[in-house]
């Protein structure tokens, strides 16, 4: 029987960290960098996460790829802080994994993804 999407979720997050919104200043530190893979239509829908790059999930492991010709100029090592965030906590998991495999050692997704961080907050959706 082939896993379900619910079983790749929870083996990914077995893989990385998560963090809550509140701890999220602290896992980045000086150096880390929060990246929003939410399409440009939930983006629009839901609004933008301040300070966060915006790489769409089709194009994350090339922008974020220490040693790939087409990474963005913000990654500086392996070992830099990333914080991947999605709506809800679901593709933020499966893509923060798929990271780890690239051999980014301090990915994580935010817990409960934007939604969670507007209800921490104190911003309305």
């Amino acid at each position: 029987m082939s896993p379900s999407a619910d079983d790749l979720v929870a083996a990914a997050r077995r893989k990385i960290e998560r963090v809550e919104p509140s701890e999220l200043a602290e896992f980045l530190g000086d150096d880390g960098l929060i990246v929003d893979i939410r399409p440009a239509a939930q983006r629009s829908e839901e609004g933008a996460f301040p300070g966060a790059l915006v790489i769409e999930r089709n194009v994350l492991e090339w922008r974020l790829d220490p040693a790939g010709a087409d990474r963005i100029a913000e990654v500086r090592g392996l070992d830099q802080p990333v914080v991947i965030v999605c709506s809800e906590g679901y593709a933020s998991s499966l893509a923060a994994a798929s990271l780890t495999e690239l051999g980014l050692r301090r990915v994580a997704d935010l817990t409960g993804g934007y939604r969670a961080w507007v209800g921490w907050s104190g911003l309305a959706l």
